[in-house]
């Protein structure tokens, strides 16, 4: 496979681009030859060394099973590999496919780009395949088989096709069932150490030597537990809920000023104890809206409770509502430790814990953001937030007033 002359490059956008690499390995998945190397790999490497000598240290493991993939299904898509480019460890986003004997990998730091451009590179390789059998149609026009040819080159580009579709989708099924697995080891682990925590404190409980001031304490944390996996539990079943589908918004025209002042109110209580003060601030708005209540307020719950679990004593919380067009805008705004801006990707993945940890100790079931997200996103609004490391994070959400096919 060859790419295009430069000026014949337009089909692929930002390629070549920075931070962008496609190589050809071996069925074995030793180096061939760099077709486009931005990070200046090439000058690192040598022909027949494998591929995942190009992975960071701990990351061998990972290129490996993505070869792995790409051989058992044909190919393998977004995979996130960190690998050593100079001093420098950088994490891609791969995508790779079998060609004949050999395997064309792209990888980019951006996944949407990784998977464009290696359908991109795909794409020129079928060209290019087809030119030749072109070249071999027309020196065989005159010849009797040339119609049985022609049918031959048609009824084996389609199988091609159809297989890669299919190499596609089993690597999907394949992400999706490690998604899975990995999702519920998590619950189980969420909920295996409260349980244990749980079952050591009656333990004490149950031992005649436990006084009655140590009791009351064992008592309180063992409603802390069970509290705790009463949330991941209705946590759990919002996300079977949200990723099933079978989430019916019971969409109903509501004060929305009133709404996000009684929740406000009721934060202002957990907020006190960590002496941390919420403003409200109501802007322009129109009285009614209409969306469901229910949703919103868990909406509102989880963006407020989120800053004051993240905020230090003596610090404030920030609630702007406003309209903006033919939407609401919800910000909320911390004094917190911020977000960096790698974590800020993931945030809003299941039971994703970023590097900062609750001011008092709080537990989190590391499903929340997943959730308003979706919720949100079913509201037809949008969600994103902007955070600077030391400086605070605030979360802006923008919903319509109104849905398009609400009948009144």
């Amino acid at each position: 496979m060859k790419l295009p002359p430069p000026e014949n490059r337009t089909a692929f956008g930002n390629f070549p681009g920075p931070g962008s690499i496609a190589l050809l390995c071996d069925q074995h998945g030793n180096l061939i030859k760099f077709l486009y190397d931005s990070l200046e790999l090439s000058a690192e490497t040598h022909p027949e060394m494998p591929f995942g000598r190009l992975a960071a240290p701990g990351g061998l493991a990972k290129a490996l099973s993505f070869l792995y993939q790409i051989n058992s299904y044909g190919a393998a898509f977004d995979w996130e590999i960190n690998i050593t480019a100079g001093n420098q460890v950088k994490t891609l986003h791969f995508a790779g496919g079998k060609l004949d004997d050999q395997i064309l990998i792209v990888g980019a730091e951006d996944s949407n780009l990784a998977l464009k451009l290696f359908e991109d590179m795909m794409r020129i390789n079928n060209e290019q395949i087809n030119q030749l059998r072109a070249v071999l149609k027309e020196s065989q026009a005159m010849t009797p088989s040339a119609d049985l040819y022609n049918e031959i080159s048609r009824l084996n580009n389609e199988l091609v096709t159809m297989q890669r579709e299919l190499a596609r989708k089993n690597a999907e099924l394949a992400h999706l069932n490690q998604e899975k697995n990995h999702f519920l080891g998590m619950a189980a682990h969420d909920l295996r150490n409260p349980l244990y925590v749980t079952l050591n404190l009656v333990e004490f409980i149950l031992d005649e030597t436990t006084d009655e001031q140590q009791k009351n304490e064992f008592l309180q944390d063992i409603r802390a537990s069970i509290e705790f996996m009463r949330q991941l539990v209705d946590d759990l079943l919002d996300v079977a809920k949200i990723e099933s589908g079978d989430v019916q918004l019971e969409y109903n025209a509501i004060e929305i000023i009133s709404l996000a002042q009684k929740n406000v109110a009721r934060n202002r209580i957990l907020a006190a104890k960590k002496q941390i003060e919420i403003d409200l601030e109501i802007g322009t708005l129109p009285r009614i809206v209409v969306v469901d209540q229910a949703k919103i307020e868990q909406v509102l719950n989880n963006l407020i409770g989120n800053a004051v679990k993240f905020s230090g004593a003596g610090s404030k919380v920030q609630v702007c509502l406003k309209r903006q067009e033919e939407n609401f805008l919800l910000t909320v705004s911390d004094q917190g430790p911020g977000i960096a801006r790698h974590e800020q990707e993931k945030l809003f993945a299941p039971f994703h814990r970023g590097s900062a940890r609750p001011t008092d100790g709080e537990k989190s079931t590391g499903l929340g953001l997943m959730i308003v997200k979706r919720i949100v996103e079913s509201h037809g609004g949008k969600i994103w937030l902007e955070s600077e490391v030391g400086k605070g994070t605030t979360f802006f959400v923008l919903i319509p007033l109104c849905p398009p096919s609400y009948d009144q």
